[in-house]
């Protein structure tokens, strides 16, 4: 949705991408009872008045009053982009993914933007080093850091 001369507009994203964001199974759970009422044509989420939620709107009726009862007065709805993307990057999510969960034309982008947050996971990779070799000389497969089986490949440049 984006306002366009005052009347919100149904339309493709700013960079005419489409975009997928990962749900955490908790969420998955509270929208669907959210939704469980609503046609597939209904709105997920709507304005005091039934009709197109818009952000500032949003951000005046109960964000800036949430954060500010939070102790993080002068919070604004872009940060949740920024929270998502470093949420995403400590859990694990390499920089494709993070691109493409935020829409960006390129991984530079987001390495520009989200960078410093995968200096300190440097340890995180020797660990998954050293136990992938663990693995390979007990004679089992190297595992990733979720624990699957990686596929070791001669010709992987």
């Amino acid at each position: 949705m984006t306002p366009v001369k005052g009347v919100m507009t149904f339309g493709p994203t700013k960079g005419h991408e489409r975009r997928e964001v990962p749900l955490p199974r908790f969420l998955i759970e509270e929208l669907a009872r959210h939704v469980e009422d609503k046609s597939a044509a209904d709105l997920v989420f709507i304005g005091e008045r039934g009709a197109v939620m818009r952000s500032q709107t949003f951000q005046r009726a109960v964000l800036t009053r949430a954060a500010a009862e939070l102790g993080i007065p002068g919070f604004h709805p872009h940060e949740l982009r920024h929270t998502a993307a470093s949420l995403a990057i400590a859990s694990g999510a390499d920089i494709k993914i993070v691109q493409q969960m935020l829409g960006h034309k390129s991984a530079v982008m987001t390495l520009d933007q989200y960078g410093h947050l995968f200096g300190d996971r440097l340890d995180i990779v020797a660990d998954a080093m050293d136990a992938a070799r663990t693995s390979a000389l007990a004679g089992g497969y190297p595992v990733g850091t979720g624990g699957e089986a990686v596929e070791l490949r001669r010709d992987a440049k």
